[in-house]
């Protein structure tokens, strides 16, 4: 490592790949495991595309992604995986969808008859049913927008849900009887792809005796409360400057921690910039495996660390320490480790281990 300064995400390659392979043996009934790798695989990857290339090589053998920009990433590198967005394309650019053989979701009667008014062939899509999180999907007619596809030269290739509460039993079961209720309207054996699961969803419940396929998000990073897997990711930091306050001196913007006493204080290169917010003062960090607390408030690009004599300059500093860390900081933080994750920052470079 080269860095002008040494914060960095550490992303053991190896432990997502053992996560990956461990998900896939536990559920062995599907067929198509699809790898979520949108907003670069949950804050994770990089240009390299280290981590969608672990997940590909560990057994995941469809992609989904969020945009079409992403898709267009991952297809410049991997030329044959198929690859899902999710999420809605402007008209514009279903061409694009075509030329880089990437599959697009039809999501309402009025995304199918935006495409078809461009003439367009060799399209690949999955139709998103609504079932009850009212974001994107039909709710309604299923067999007329998917024979108005079949009619068109669309191949469907798929269709699928997102259950919205995996947790609540009650919700599920409507969702999944949602689910089932518009998937008679058409001859499924046509479809070669059904996929609802997502992570918890799938750990928490059996296979739909419809999917053929369920969606690993972050799970392959080690969250979920069902199956033992591995902790994969670390933001690393060093303590950079040490100040010994005597009592009544502050630290920090607006001088909301005052010393109490003659404290020591460890200087921390990593802010809010790099998606350690100003929420996060009052939680800890770990120093030679010892927590030691966030204190005043989190600046842009550094924070302040309550340290002791064990302490020394130079010291590597785990501001996220492993998932259990990354869990308590999000219930800090009132959000979840997903966001945790995403926010941090594009200019913490990315370091892979076991490659």
């Amino acid at each position: 490592m080269n860095f002008s300064r040494n914060t960095y995400l550490e992303v053991d390659l190896g432990k997502i790949k053992n996560n990956v392979k461990t998900i896939i043996n536990n559920y062995p009934a599907y067929k198509y495991y699809f790898g979520l790798v949108k907003a670069n695989c949950y804050g994770l990857d990089n240009e390299s595309l280290a981590v969608t290339k672990a997940i590909i090589d560990a057994g995941c053998n469809y992609l989904a992604v969020a945009t079409l920009e992403e898709a267009i990433v991952i297809r410049k590198e991997f030329k044959s995986i198929p690859i899902l967005v999710l999420g809605h394309i402007n008209k514009e650019h279903i061409k694009e969808a075509i030329e880089y053989n990437i599959t697009i979701t039809i999501h309402s009667e009025d995304s199918l008859e935006e495409i078809l008014a461009q003439n367009l062939n060799g399209l690949k899509a999955h139709i998103k049913i609504n079932t009850g999180m009212n974001r994107l999907g039909i709710n309604k007619n299923l067999k007329c927008l998917y024979d108005k596809c079949i009619n068109n030269n669309i191949n469907v290739e798929g269709i699928f849900t997102h259950i919205y509460n995996a947790s609540n039993e009650t919700d599920y079961n409507k969702q999944i009887e949602v689910f089932e209720k518009l998937l008679k309207e058409i001859d499924i054996s046509k479809v070669p792809i059904i996929h609802i699961s997502a992570s918890e969803a799938l750990t928490n419940y059996k296979r739909p005796k419809e999917a053929n396929g369920c969606r690993l998000g972050i799970i392959m990073y080690g969250f979920s409360e069902k199956i033992n897997l591995e902790s994969p990711v670390k933001l690393i930091s060093e303590v950079v400057q040490i100040h010994n306050l005597k009592k009544g001196e502050v630290v920090g913007y607006n001088g909301i921690f005052k010393a109490e006493e003659d404290t020591k204080i460890g200087v921390i290169p990593v802010g809010y910039a790099d998606g350690i917010i100003r929420k996060n003062t009052g939680r800890y960090v770990y120093i030679n495996n010892k927590k030691y607390k966030i204190v005043g408030n989190v600046c842009m690009d550094m924070l302040f660390v309550e340290i002791d004599e064990e302490v020394h300059l130079y010291d590597k500093v785990e501001v996220l320490k492993d998932n259990k860390h990354i869990k308590e900081t999000a219930n800090h933080l009132e959000t979840i480790p997903y966001e945790i994750l995403c926010q941090i920052g594009g200019r913490v470079p990315r370091i892979y281990k076991n490659n």
